[in-house]
C-alpha cells in the first residue's frame, strides 16, 4: 500500500471507493429499485470539491498493489469560534469494503494528520466513533471548548489539536459550506 496527495485522475476512483465503503448493504430499496443514489458521503465529496474549503494538499488516496485507490480521505477548511479561527473537517475517510480492517484507515489518517500539523495547522475536527478516532489522539471537542454544529453528536464530535494549537481556540466549529446540506 502507498499512500499519496491525490490527482485529478484519481477522482472518479476515489468517488467509486467512497460509494462502496457507505454503500448500504441491501443494493435495492422500494423507492429507487436496484440503483439507489449514491451514498450522501460521496455527493458531499463531489461538493467538497468545487467549495472555498477545499484543500488539495489534505486530500490523500491509498493505492494498492497494483496502483488502484483503495481509500481516501480528506481534510478541508473549518473554522471555530466568533473570530473565525482556522481549523480543519476530516472526512469522509473511506476505504473500499475489500480492503477494510487492514490498516488502510489507519494509514490515511495518520497521513493526513501529519501533513496538516506540518502545514502548521491548529487542529482537525470530525464527527466519528470515538472508539475508533480515540487512537488518534482525538478527544471530545467539549474538553477543548469547541462546540458540535449538532448538540445531538455528544462524544462523538472530536478534536485532534497539532502542534501549532493554542487554546484560546474556542467556540462553536463550523464545517466547510457543503456540510451545510448533509
Amino acid at each position: 500500500m502507498l499512500i499519496r496527495r491525490e490527482t485529478r485522475s484519481d477522482i472518479d476512483a476515489v468517488r467509486t471507493v467512497t460509494s462502496a465503503a457507505f454503500a448500504k448493504s441491501d443494493t435495492s430499496d422500494t423507492v429507487n429499485g436496484p440503483n439507489p443514489p449514491p451514498p450522501i458521503e460521496a455527493t458531499l465529496l463531489d461538493e467538497l470539491r468545487i467549495s472555498d474549503g477545499w484543500l488539495p494538499a489534505l486530500s490523500f488516496v491509498a493505492t494498492g498493489d497494483r496502483g488502484e485507490v483503495i481509500g481516501h480521505v480528506v481534510c478541508t477548511r473549518g473554522h471555530v469560534g466568533s473570530d473565525l479561527a482556522l481549523a480543519l473537517g476530516l472526512g469522509p475517510l473511506s476505504v473500499h469494503p475489500a480492503h477494510q480492517g487492514r490498516g488502510v484507515g489507519l494509514a490515511l489518517v495518520h497521513a493526513v494528520l501529519g501533513a496538516a500539523d506540518a502545514f502548521g495547522e491548529s487542529l482537525v475536527a470530525l464527527l466519528g466513533s470515538p472508539a475508533y478516532y480515540g487512537r488518534f489522539g482525538f478527544r471530545p471537542a467539549t474538553e477543548y471548548g469547541i462546540t458540535a454544529p449538532d448538540p445531538a453528536w455528544g462524544e462523538y464530535f472530536q478534536v485532534r489539536t497539532l502542534t501549532a494549537y493554542q487554546p484560546t481556540v474556542k467556540g462553536p466549529f463550523k464545517y466547510a459550506e457543503p456540510f451545510d446540506h448533509v
